[in-house]
């Protein structure tokens, strides 16, 4: 499994709009279109942490063709009001905002 993790700021108070908003997406097939298996969102401190678990390594390619799809570009847009980029100096696209893994364990079966 393939996973990413995104990092933003967001306003603790706004869990509840971002939440519901992906929820919404959540019901359609666009997270089967990208290959999504797992979506948790958490929030820490004004911190805002996306976690998305993909059925197999090419999830970010597969994000990549789904860009375009309307309900994308949607809730791309609805959650703008919420999010801010960590660093927005630095952020052209969500990849600069994909925290880099540099540690894994996977229990054995």
């Amino acid at each position: 499994m393939h996973s990413t993790l995104i990092v933003a700021r967001m306003d603790p108070s706004s869990a509840g709009d971002v939440g519901r908003l992906f929820r919404d997406f959540d019901t359609t097939e666009m997270p089967h279109r990208m290959g999504t298996r797992r979506r948790q969102l958490f929030s820490y401190q004004g911190l805002y942490f996306h976690l998305q678990d993909f059925e197999a390594a090419d999830g970010d390619h597969r994000i990549e063709e789904a860009k375009t799809d309307p309900r994308f570009e949607r809730i791309s847009a609805d959650l703008r009001p919420f999010i801010d980029a960590y660093d927005p100096e630095t952020w052209r696209s969500p990849a600069d905002a994909m925290a880099r893994r540099f540690y894994s364990w996977q229990a054995s079966r």
